[in-house]
């Protein structure tokens, strides 16, 4: 049986659906909410790429390393499409993921919806999966993300120098964050406040 099943993740702020095919209309214009396939520092698919993308992930589900995940707006009346996430790097036998292959679109960031996404995540990888610890990497120069993933409560573990190559051919130094299990009602009181308190 495959770990993690496919699930439907709700909360207020967003909604995380099984990616699927039938997304592709929805994640291209989202994608290009932004143009965020121009950014050098992180991986994001253009329109014209998408449904390659959306076939890699699918792949990666069946081969079991990853559970891809199309974000709606969960604030707004028609549930637009804005984005992608995962649980990728699956280790099923010390029940650890990774958060990440995260793009949302331009209009959708700075606000709730990426603390709910993640408070989605990682509660169902603690609370329904039994995950030991929860990892987060971004580009070490991925300035937006670093301070989004420490707001979450993540730690930094460490540095992987020269870990991969961009797709402009340039080294990442990739900064690796975890949320162990010990830590999670800590940072899950945290994330609550974060999605209650007044902005």
């Amino acid at each position: 049986m495959a770990w993690p099943d496919p699930v439907t993740l709700a909360g207020p702020h967003a909604r995380l659906e099984p990616l699927s095919t039938a997304h592709h209309d929805a994640l291209c214009a989202a994608t290009r909410d932004g143009e965020l396939w121009r950014l050098w520092y992180t991986a994001v698919p253009a329109p014209e790429g998408m449904a390659a993308e959306i076939d890699r992930r699918l792949a990666l589900q069946s081969a079991g390393s990853m559970l891809p995940f199309t974000v709606f707006d969960g604030s707004s009346s028609e549930g637009r499409v804005v984005g992608m996430t995962t649980y990728m790097h699956i280790d099923p036998v010390h029940r650890r993921v990774e958060i990440g292959s995260t793009w949302t679109a331009a209009s959708a960031q700075r606000g709730p919806l990426n603390t709910q996404c993640k408070r989605l995540l990682l509660g169902h990888a603690f609370e329904a999966l039994g995950c030991i610890a929860v990892e987060f990497r971004t580009h070490r120069l991925n300035t937006q993300s670093r301070r989004a993933i420490e707001r979450l409560g993540a730690q930094l573990d460490g540095m992987l120098r020269a870990h991969q190559r961009s797709a402009d051919g340039s080294l990442r130094d990739t900064a690796v964050y975890s949320i162990t299990a010990a830590e999670w009602p800590t940072v899950k009181a945290h994330l609550d406040w974060q999605l209650v308190k007044p902005r």
